[in-house]
């Protein structure tokens, strides 16, 4: 058989084309089978008008993670309740008894609907990373926090 340079070229050419399609299923395979953190990105933030319709459809539980004088000074989305980032891991797997005596509400179940906010997004989504990784699939964060429901409210009352 004769091999002319335009055939090795070719042949190389398929070959790492079959080799990068081989790689990359496999690591699609592997983003679909355990996409917890990776998805999340995608769907999960809430904006102020879905915030909105989610507190009146009283199906959700909103978890305002900024530190408590936060809250104090600036004020708080109704019906939220307070976990600061830093125990937001271990609240979500305290037992419902210690989690109603600390945080005077009903502990989340997996599949319950929560929402963090915080001020402007950014601790919201390290809580929501969070409750994913624990298995609380149908966790979401509103990223426009507590700034943005502010500005909304009050032009809402003028």
């Amino acid at each position: 058989m004769l091999l002319t340079l335009k055939t090795f070229q070719w042949e190389e050419t398929w070959r790492w084309k079959a080799v990068m399609l081989m790689i990359l299923t496999l690591c699609l395979n592997s983003i679909k089978g355990n996409c917890h953190n990776f998805c999340t990105a995608v769907s999960k933030d809430v904006t102020y008008k879905e915030l909105k319709i989610l507190l009146n459809s009283k199906k959700i539980m909103l978890i305002d993670v900024r530190e408590t004088w936060e809250i104090l000074a600036d004020g708080k989305i109704p019906e939220s309740v307070n976990i600061p980032l830093g125990e937001v891991g271990e609240a979500l797997q305290m037992n419902p008894e210690d989690f109603k005596e600390k945080y005077n509400g009903v502990k989340p179940s997996k599949s319950d609907s929560l929402v963090f906010s915080c001020s402007a997004g950014v601790r919201s989504k390290k809580a929501l990373d969070t409750a994913i990784s624990l298995g609380f699939n149908s966790a979401q964060h509103y990223a426009g926090g507590w700034k943005e429901w502010a500005t909304y409210e009050r032009s809402e009352k003028k």
